[in-house]
């Protein structure tokens, strides 16, 4: 049972990285880019809610409404003024321009809110720490069945737009062929522009589940990233629900790890995905080996 419990825990523990990672998921797999202020956009979203529930609205859920339109904003100068440039650079430079962006906005924050840790927990009352006794010793925490919950709603609607509406079949023909895509009329810095403002719905919605489920500070983001980071490349990169599996492959396994060890709840998670890493690269290098020996003995073919 105790298994069991912990593989229930370690699934739903899932659903919020899976929150987390879309995001990032999202954004490479349209623009190709590696966005390393992905952590920091999520906290200075969980930030932003947090001030809303201080002085505007004490409802948590319209905070986070109320949020949104702002950090599309952040969205749309975000592109304009770093994203798309650097893209012109090759491949490093938007690893380095929203590596440097993280920086400004982390330093930011604890110029502004200084390092007190911060949560929104105490602004959701019983939720932060009921549960649901499901039978004997096994509860299920109803905060990580909301985010679960909101998860597969995120991800279900995200893959509704990209397939049944017209910017999402941009955003899908952008991804394939941007240059194609001008050709027929289509602006392809528009469609980088609202992916990018989906983008940061979803890093906005993650902020606040972020915030609502532990502390934050302003350098909390480095540490998201990495379970971002880690969940998009175990579930694959730019696949949606590739990403929910990835979240509950890196959330089963630290959840057994702490099983074991304190401290093996992140020693699990690194070295689940670690090892997947390391396949994904030896079957790249197996496929070119093939490939490699494939090819001379067309071309031998072909001259014979």
């Amino acid at each position: 049972m105790q298994i069991l419990n912990q593989i229930i825990q370690g699934l739903l523990l899932g659903g919020y990285y899976a929150m987390l990672a879309s995001g990032l998921s999202f954004l490479f797999g349209v623009m190709r880019i590696v966005n390393l202020a992905h952590g920091s956009l999520a906290v200075l979203a969980a930030y932003l809610i947090l001030v809303i529930v201080q002085h505007v609205t004490s409802n948590v859920v319209l905070a986070v409404a109320l949020a949104i339109p702002p950090m599309v904003l952040v969205g749309w100068l975000f592109n304009r003024v770093i994203l798309q440039p650097s893209m012109r650079g090759g491949f490093l430079v938007p690893i380095l321009a929203t590596f440097g962006l993280s920086i400004v906005i982390d330093n930011l924050l604890f110029l502004r809110f200084g390092a007190d840790t911060q949560s929104l927990a105490p602004n959701i009352g019983m939720l932060s720490y009921s549960s649901w006794n499901v039978v004997g010793n096994l509860y299920v925490s109803q905060l990580d069945a909301l985010t679960f919950a909101t998860a597969l709603v995120l991800l279900g609607g995200l893959q509704l737009v990209l397939s049944r509406t017209g910017i999402g079949r941009a955003i899908r023909a952008t991804a394939e062929d941007a240059e194609a895509i001008d050709l027929i009329g289509i602006d392809s810095r528009a469609v980088y522009t609202a992916a990018t403002a989906i983008s940061l719905v979803l890093i906005t919605v993650a902020g606040a589940f972020m915030a609502m489920r532990a502390t934050f500070t302003p350098y909390a983001g480095a540490t998201q990233l990495i379970f971002a980071f880690e969940t998009v490349v175990i579930g694959g990169e730019g696949s949606l629900w590739g990403t929910l599996l990835g979240g509950i492959v890196l959330g089963v396994a630290q959840s057994l790890g702490a099983q074991i060890n304190p401290i093996g709840f992140l020693i699990a998670g690194h070295a689940v995905f670690l090892v997947i890493l390391v396949l994904k690269v030896y079957r790249g290098h197996f496929r070119n080996l093939r490939l490699r020996a494939i090819l001379p003995t067309r071309s031998s073919g072909a001259t014979a």
